[in-house]
């Protein structure tokens, strides 16, 4: 067979410029649009097992979160609101005296009133643990204790209290006909205080001047970047004074004749609850399981505190909850790392 001949039956494929193998115009297009249609579709593969992904961990945290939730969940709620029978009222003041706390003035009346308004109530304890805090909102449910007690005589209320009743909280507790303490309470803190800072010193050292403006002469009255001035801190200590009396007046008043005649009963120190029986500050010894059953007479307790709503309720949890998850989390990293 002649070269010719062999040229003819087996003709040679020429390189495709693109640098693909050879074949017809038409088979490259085939081929380059395959492959275009299976690089999309293991894109769109790629996006869909990444969103299933994320649903099933954004599941998890869920029930990761929900089951937190119920485990720091209170074992009490929900709380029985009433009993066929008398019972003994408890309300509670916990934590700081203030407007935005749960032992804002408001949140403590509104549980008293409710729990002298019961028809099967015997008697009200107020169980206390506090430090103290605001004036204001101390003497607020100072008086309406003592509004109440005059508006239902024939209901007694006693103050109880656990780890601590001091400054507001005793100027509350005062106001009750008796307060019940363990011995290892804190009890007192007769005085007021008010504090603050001073960056005068500071100021000269990174050479800051201080420019402040003021239309009335005491206008920049305590301000803490100016020296204080004699007049000023005379000012604040009369007010201090001032509110000093009337919170002496109402422990005074409160407890009468039961305190004793001591030197520093008002100076502002505290006292052990042993410590402070002696002294005519409180009346005995005992828990509200105690004053429930063996001064009132009626052993079971309704709690008549205010508590705030589902919504802000799981939102606290929930935010509690995952504080302690991290700071578990936290702890086991720095222990392992040691």
């Amino acid at each position: 067979m002649s070269e010719k001949d062999l040229s003819s039956k087996s003709p040679v494929k020429k390189s495709d410029p693109s640098g693909s193998l050879g074949g017809t115009q038409g088979e490259q297009d085939d081929w380059h649009r395959n492959l275009v249609n299976r690089l999309a579709f293991a894109s769109i593969n790629e996006q869909r097992r990444a969103r299933r992904w994320n649903v099933f961990f954004k599941g998890l945290l869920a029930l990761y979160l929900l089951a937190i939730l119920l485990l720091y969940w209170p074992g009490d709620w929900p709380k029985v609101d009433k009993l066929d029978g008398k019972h003994t009222a408890l309300v509670e003041l916990k934590g700081v005296i203030s407007d935005e706390s749960e032992a804002s003035a408001d949140t403590v009346i509104a549980g008293l009133k409710d729990a002298f308004e019961d028809n099967n109530t015997a008697g009200v304890i107020l169980r206390i643990n506090s430090p103290g805090g605001s004036p204001v909102q101390s003497g607020y449910i100072h008086n309406e204790i003592k509004r109440l007690r005059k508006k239902h005589p024939d209901t007694p209320i006693y103050a109880v209290v656990t780890d601590m009743c001091a400054s507001g909280g005793y100027y509350v507790a005062s106001a009750t006909d008796e307060i019940y303490v363990d011995k290892a309470s804190i009890v007192g803190s007769i005085g007021v205080l008010m504090n603050s800072f001073g960056f005068v010193g500071s100021m000269d050292k990174l050479g800051v001047e201080r420019r402040l403006y003021t239309a009335g002469e005491s206008k920049g009255f305590l301000d803490p970047f100016s020296p204080s001035k004699d007049s000023d801190v005379e000012h604040v200590r009369e007010l201090l004074d001032g509110i000093h009396q009337q919170f002496i007046g109402a422990v005074k008043e409160g407890r009468g004749d039961r305190l004793q005649d001591h030197p520093d009963l008002f100076s502002g120190l505290i006292w052990t609850g042993e410590e402070s029986l002696e002294m005519g500050l409180v009346d005995g010894v005992g828990s509200s399981g105690y004053v429930a059953r063996e001064v009132i007479g009626e052993e079971d307790v309704v709690d008549f505190t205010q508590e705030p709503d589902l919504l802000e309720r799981l939102t606290e949890r929930i935010g509690v909850a995952m504080a302690r998850g991290l700071g578990a989390f936290t702890a086991s990293g720095l222990a392992t790392l040691r």
